[in-house]
């Protein structure tokens, strides 16, 4: 008996190209209204009615409500319409050829920057929809906790350079950057308060160097005195 042909599944780059632009154009019509009229005022058709696609292919396309909400996180976190790992960005691998803390600070630093100026809108949005959906909640509790494991994974590099601060552990170094790389941080300081993101990618470097590295105070005085005025 002849043995059955085997088949190759064939993925179509035409209509790679048009999925990716249906989730794109999914993802900027969400973003827009959930920054601006709110979850809670946002339906799905009029996403789908800014998007210029039906409901169904929406669905099909990127999920319900709250899964729109999760890509649209995911997307401002990696830059891309998709999620990316965090061992795949571009600044760990960055991070992990860095020799020095400072070094890794620094870089880390600046993608925060570079991340917030997407993600923050999209994270108040989620802030206050997590307040009375508990889909939302839970998408709210998802990132913040894997926020939380990868600061953890970030301190434990940095102490392998030897130059963080003795009297904090691990867990709190991270805790301490974990707090500050929110995105309410970012509201506070650039929002609200007017800083340029340039200012606050140097202001945060320095801060960070500051608080957990060992020297890090005199360190961070020798570098104004040498910026200051002769």
């Amino acid at each position: 008996m002849p043995e059955p042909v085997k088949t190759r599944s064939y993925r179509s780059p035409a209509r790679a190209d048009q999925s990716e632009r249906t989730r794109a154009a999914v993802l900027d019509a969400a973003r827009e209204l959930f920054t601006t009229q709110g979850y809670a005022g946002t339906t799905v058709r009029t996403i789908a009615d800014h998007a210029g696609v039906h409901p169904d292919t929406l669905y099909a396309s990127v999920g319900r409500k709250p899964q729109i909400m999760l890509a649209l996180v995911e997307s401002a976190l990696s830059g891309q319409t998709e999620a990316v790992t965090a061992e795949e960005r571009d600044y760990v691998r960055r991070i992990r050829e860095c020799e020095r803390a400072t070094e890794m600070i620094d870089v880390y630093a600046g993608a925060v920057t570079a991340i917030q100026q997407r993600l923050a809108p999209v994270f108040t949005a989620l802030r206050v929809a997590a307040d009375a959906d508990e889909s939302c909640a839970a998408v709210w509790r998802q990132v913040s906790e894997r926020r939380a494991a990868n600061m953890l994974l970030l301190a434990r590099d940095l102490r392998s350079t030897g130059e963080l601060r003795d009297d904090l552990d691990d867990r709190e170094v991270a805790d301490i950057v974990w707090s500050m790389n929110a995105a309410e941080h970012w509201d506070l300081l650039v929002v609200q308060r007017g800083w340029s993101p340039v200012r606050f990618n140097a202001w945060l470097a320095d801060a960070w160097r500051r608080l957990l590295l060992a020297g890090g105070q005199a360190e961070a005085a020798r570098r104004d005195g040498q910026s200051g005025p002769s």
